[in-house]
Parts: C-alpha cells; sequence; structure tokens
C-alpha cells in the first residue's frame, strides 16, 4: 500500500490542525498515512520554507500530500496555499460562516486557543494537575474530599493518564487508588474510600492486553502473569459490583474516550472548557 502524507501547518502549536485531521482521516482504515507537523510558521519565510517541504514530498510521491492548515493570519494562509497538494483550511471552513452569522469581524490573533489569554483557565488545570499527581496512585496526600472523581482499579490499567488528561483539559480533581492484594484477599475497600463512594469510578481491561502491557514493564515473576492478571480482574469486578461502582473497560477505548465516559456517566462538571 502506497503511504500517503499528511500535514498538519500552524502559525502556533498545530494542536487544532491534528485533532481536526487525525479524526478526519481516522475514518479511512483502508489508508496508510504518514503525519507530519510543522508548527509555529509565524514568519513569511517560514511559510516558504513549509511549502518547499510540501512540494519536495508531492514530487517525490506518487500521491498528492493531503494539507490541514489553522493559519489566523491571511499572509501566510496565501503562501501555503501555493503547496502542491488537497489543502483543508480550517479557518476558511469555519470562520468565515461563522463570521457572517455573528456578524463580528475575526480578531485574526494567533495563540487565543491555546495560548495564556484566560489566565483563570490555565491556572486551574495547573492546580488540577499537580493535585493528579499528588494523588496518584494512592499518594501520600489522600486529599480525597477534595477531589472531584477517584478512579480505582488494577496496576496499569489507565488510571494515572486518565487522571491527567481530566485535570489538563477540563481542570478536573482527579485522583486514582491501585487496588491491591490486600482488597483483593479482602473483597472490601479501604475505610477511607469508601466514605468517598459516591466520587468512586472503576477501570477494568482485558487480560490478554494488561498482560503483554506488564510484561513490557516487568517480564519476569507473578506481577505479569496470567493468572495473577487473571485473578486480579476477577477481585476487581466483585469489588465493583459489591460498592455499585461505575466502571468501564479501557481496553479499545482511547485517553480521551474513557475521560468522556466517566464525566458523561459521574455527572462531574467541567471546570474549564478546551
Amino acid at each position: 500500500m502506497v503511504e500517503r502524507t499528511v500535514f498538519f501547518l500552524s502559525d502556533q502549536t498545530g494542536v487544532t490542525a491534528e485533532t481536526l485531521g487525525h479524526s478526519l482521516i481516522t475514518q479511512f482504515s483502508g489508508q496508510k498515512f504518514r503525519k507530519m507537523t510543522l508548527p509555529f510558521i509565524d514568519t513569511e519565510d517560514k511559510a516558504r520554507e513549509a511549502v518547499s517541504t510540501i512540494n519536495a514530498v508531492s514530487e517525490a510521491g506518487e500521491l498528492n500530500p493531503i494539507i490541514f492548515s489553522s493559519f489566523v493570519q491571511d499572509e501566510y494562509r496565501v503562501i501555503i496555499k501555493q503547496a502542491k497538494g488537497l489543502h483543508l483550511d480550517i479557518f476558511d471552513a469555519f470562520l468565515e460562516p461563522l463570521a457572517a452569522e455573528l456578524q463580528e469581524t475575526p480578531n485574526h490573533e494567533p495563540g487565543r486557543a491555546h495560548g495564556m489569554s484566560d489566565i483563570d483557565a490555565y491556572m486551574k488545570r495547573i492546580e488540577a494537575t499537580n493535585f493528579a499527581l499528588a494523588n496518584d496512585d494512592g499518594g501520600i496526600s489522600r486529599n480525597y474530599e477534595v477531589a472531584d472523581v477517584i478512579l480505582v482499579g488494577v496496576s496499569r490499567s489507565g488510571k494515572t493518564p486518565t487522571c491527567l488528561y481530566l485535570a489538563l483539559q477540563y481542570g478536573v480533581y482527579a485522583a486514582n487508588y491501585p487496588l491491591t492484594d490486600e482488597e483483593f484477599e479482602s473483597g472490601k475497600l479501604p475505610e477511607f474510600l469508601v466514605k468517598q463512594k459516591s466520587k468512586l469510578f472503576g477501570l477494568s481491561i482485558d487480560p490478554q492486553r494488561l498482560t503483554q502491557i506488564r510484561k513490557e514493564r516487568r517480564p519476569m515473576g507473578k506481577y505479569s502473569s496470567a493468572p495473577q492478571v487473571r485473578f486480579e480482574l476477577r477481585e476487581t469486578e466483585k469489588i465493583f459490583r459489591r460498592y455499585g461502582i461505575p466502571n468501564v473497560d479501557t481496553t479499545k477505548f482511547s485517553i480521551e474516550e474513557i475521560s468522556s465516559r466517566i464525566l458523561d456517566t459521574t455527572g462531574v462538571e467541567r471546570r474549564v472548557r478546551p
């Protein structure tokens, strides 16, 4: 299969172009894509250099590149459109119709989406991230009364990255607690968690996938053995049922999907919005 190059271009971080572009190309499973991000194209020279890079790929390959761009400033957008490929300009598609509907001229100021123009929202994300780190894997602070949600599950089921995503993206105060042999043998949660039962949300995972993940981290010993993994997951399910803890199987979901399911199920409010 011939690989098609996809470019994500921006005068800032490129996150907007990457997010939308990736969402679109994932709908074409019969294609193979090579992704290249060119961020911070904030001068005419950089814009022309990007055009040269794209044209070199176009001339060397069998297929035209696909170009997702999110340029606020028109002068860079004009230069980029000289590149050889399929252009999908996010601002062309959405900004002009939105301006017409709102009857207001856009600011054309770069960096407003991902910069620090809203310092209050930025600080909320930082505070939530610090909270997630301090309360990771049953951390020493155990400041669970402040938490919006507490994730529980076996080791390597995705608790830490999900907590950090909730913090960085939404400013949610997310803690997590790893279930251990003590809980598996007793079938009970610690009393300090039971007191916060309404905040608990469980993460589970397919045994084969968990075994694979653990072997990559610690290939030898009981920790990554298939019988131990099956035992832990079986006992975890019993604990979820005993305490009525809502839960999700993380095996086939991305961190973004897991986080959305947690927020939707628990009703936890987003402190900030992307």
